[in-house]
Formats: structure tokens, C-alpha cells, sequence
């Protein structure tokens, strides 16, 4: 059923699919209702949005429904690649708002914001590849940076989540580095790093404190914590706030290092955004490897044309190739016609030569009275 979907191409009933988790509640089961309800696919429907949440914090290329739909993508159609990247983004960004209206101010923060993140994550061992860059607004975010892991594992190590914790920060760091201030758009990238840097402390045993569960205040008791848990000291809750600085801090001081070191990286990479809005993977490594601004916007430009090229080349193919078997069927039911007409051609002239004898049967047999009558001749006879 899902290669059913797949061959036939209905790429945007994928998106819509992925879109299914940005909803709130039980999305999954309303969506396989809607579905329902309108006659789509329902047991392909169920069988995606089962993995769709593996892609909604994208693995490993090699897992989960990018795989899936990877291995029936023919290379040539970047219109249906451009598809899958479009659907995955939105499930992890939201949708993209490129009506807004962006002052050039705002453009020129958010791209060096996202730069940072970019820098940071590609230079720091233990953070994922970076698989995308944009400066194009999406959900509630003004660009974003979107990395994806090389493998899927359960244990994480504390090196990656402070590395992790730098590359949040890194937005923040830019900006303090170029305009020299600092803007609320880091306020998503603060909280996350907070909260990584609390369970760090608090549950998993990555600071001083030791190992020791400390729990977390936001649990709630009716969703079945232990009423008797025992809420921290005050005493206790002021070093856990002071061993979480000590986290961020120091993450951000790896960021701040990093960025200082290679700010010529930071201002090649705003320059490519500018001119491009969205660069992936090859074009950071491009940076990295040491080519101008120009030079990759031009190699850029030059295999995107080459992509629609090869992807119009494919189309016209196919067009001829449908219009040879148009040709091929209208030649074989015309053949099948003549074939019928002679067949029938011979039927008639059995029956016109076999009518005279007829008569002369009739002719030599006694001769009844002949009435006259107004009745018409039987036109079946």
C-alpha cells in the first residue's frame, strides 16, 4: 500500500501526513479519522503516520520514513526531493512564511544568529551534521538550523550534551559579537539549554552534586508522581540553580571561543544566506573547505540548474514515451477495427450470396395465392 503512494507521486498527501504532529492531542488518531472520512488511503495513512515520529526528530538516514521514501525517490526528481525535505521541515519547524515581511535589520540578526548555530555545530565533535541553514521565517521562528544525527543511540554522553548546550547558545553569541547587543530571539534556544542543564543536574547525575535524583518541581502530582515526594531544600535548589550556571556558562564560553576564532567564517556564511536564503550540507562544507562567498553561490546556482535541466530532460522523456504508447495502442485498435470490418464485409456477402438461391428454392415450390396486403415489408427479415 505505501509503494501504491509512492508510485503514484502523491507527494503533498506525504506532507500532509507529517503535518499531522503538529497538532495538538491524539493528532494521529484525528488525523486517520479525517483520512477516513474523506476516502484517502486510510491503511496507508495509518502505516505513515505510525512513523512519523521518527522523522519529527530526525535519525539516521538509514531509518524511519526519510529511508522509506529515499529508496523509492528516483535521483533525478528534485521536485519530489525538495518534497520530502519540505515535509520534514515543516513537522520540525512548522510551515514557511515567506509573505512576511522582513525588515533588512532582522534579516541581517537572524543570519548571523543561524550562523552561529551552524559554526558551532559543525566545529564541536559530539554536535550532529548540519543538514540545513535558512534565514526564511517558519512557525514562530525568524531562520532556524536544523541538524540531524549520523546514527540512532540510546545513551547519550555528557560531552554531546555539552557540546549540544554550546551550539543552542551560539545564536546568542553571535549576535553579542556583531551588533553588540543582545535580542530576544534566543529566548527558544535559552530554554532548552536550561532544561538540559537541569536534568543534567537534577536526574542524571552530570555535576558535582553526584549521583543523586533530585526530581523535577514541574511534575505534577495528578499525573501520577508520588504524592509524598518531598519537594528540595531551599539550600539544595540554590546549588542545583548554581551548578546549572556553571553548565551554560561554560558552554557559552566554548561558544564565545569558537565564534571569536573564526569570525571570517561567520561573515562567508551570512553572505551565502543573503544571496541564497536556505544552504544545505554541501554548501557549509564549501565554507569550511576554504571557497569565497561567490564561488559557492555560482557552484550552487550552477548544480540547481543542472538538477532542472536533468528533471525537465526526464519529464520530456516521459512525455514521448506516453505519446509512442498512445501511438502504439490507437495503431493496434485501428488494426482491430479493419479486422472486425472484414469479418463482417465477408458475413455480408455470404449473406447476398446465399439470398438468390433462396429464391430459386421458393420459385420451384408450389406458389401460394398471392394476397395483397398494405402490411410493410419486416425491415429485420
Amino acid at each position: 500500500l505505501r509503494e501504491e503512494l509512492i508510485d503514484n507521486g502523491d507527494w503533498e498527501l506525504v506532507g500532509e501526513l507529517l503535518d499531522a504532529q503538529l497538532l495538538a492531542g491524539s493528532s494521529a488518531a484525528r488525523q486517520r479519522r479525517a483520512m477516513r472520512r474523506n476516502g484517502q488511503l486510510t491503511d496507508v495513512v495509518d502505516l505513515l503516520i505510525a512513523e512519523t515520529a521518527q522523522v519529527a526528530a530526525p535519525t539516521a538516514e538509514q531509518t524511519g520514513v526519510t529511508a522509506f521514501l529515499a529508496s523509492y525517490l528516483p535521483e533525478e526528481d528534485l521536485l519530489a526531493g525538495r518534497a520530502i525535505d519540505e515535509a520534514i521541515d515543516r513537522v520540525i519547524a512548522g510551515p514557511q512564511k515567506k509573505s512576511r515581511v522582513v525588515s533588512e535589520r532582522d534579516k541581517r540578526i537572524t543570519a548571523y544568529h543561524e550562523s552561529g548555530h551552524a559554526i558551532v555545530a559543525k566545529l564541536l565533535k559530539n554536535c550532529d551534521e548540519v543538514n540545513e541553514v535558512s534565514i526564511i521565517p517558519r512557525g514562530q521562528a525568524a531562520g532556524y538550523t536544523i541538524t540531524r544525527p549520523v546514527n540512532d543511540d540510546n545513551h547519550v554522553t555528557r560531552g554531546k550534551l555539552m557540546d549540544e548546550i554550546a551550539m543552542m547558545l551560539a545564536g546568542r553569541v553571535a549576535e553579542e559579537i556583531v551588533i553588540e547587543d543582545i535580542t530576544t530571539g534566543a529566548s527558544n534556544d535559552i530554554q532548552r539549554a536550561s532544561a538540559i542543564a537541569r536534568k543534567m543536574v537534577t536526574e542524571w547525575g552530570m555535576s558535582p552534586l553526584g549521583t543523586i535524583y533530585l526530581g523535577n518541581p514541574e511534575h505534577e502530582v495528578f499525573l501520577g508522581r508520588d504524592f509524598n515526594q518531598q519537594a528540595m531544600s531551599p539550600e539544595t535548589a540554590a546549588k542545583v540553580d548554581a551548578e546549572m550556571k556553571s553548565i551554560l556558562d561554560e558552554c557559552y564560553d566554548t561558544a564565545r571561543n569558537i565564534l571569536s576564532e573564526h569570525r571570517d567564517l561567520l561573515d562567508n556564511m551570512v553572505k551565502v544566506l543573503f544571496a541564497k536564503e536556505t544552504i544545505f550540507q554541501n554548501e557549509v562544507d564549501m565554507l569550511f573547505e576554504g571557497k569565497t562567498p561567490e564561488e559557492i553561490i555560482k557552484i550552487s546556482n550552477e548544480k540547481s540548474m543542472e538538477k532542472m535541466k536533468a528533471a525537465e530532460a526526464s519529464k520530456t522523456e516521459e512525455k514521448t514515451d506516453d505519446k509512442t504508447e498512445v501511438k502504439t495502442d490507437d495503431k493496434t485498435a485501428a488494426d482491430e477495427i479493419k479486422k472486425l470490418h472484414e469479418k463482417l464485409k465477408e458475413k455480408i456477402e455470404k449473406i447476398e450470396n446465399s439470398a438468390p438461391a433462396e429464391q430459386t428454392e421458393t420459385d420451384t415450390s408450389e406458389k401460394p395465392e398471392e394476397k395483397k396486403t398494405d402490411e410493410k415489408p419486416d425491415e429485420n427479415k
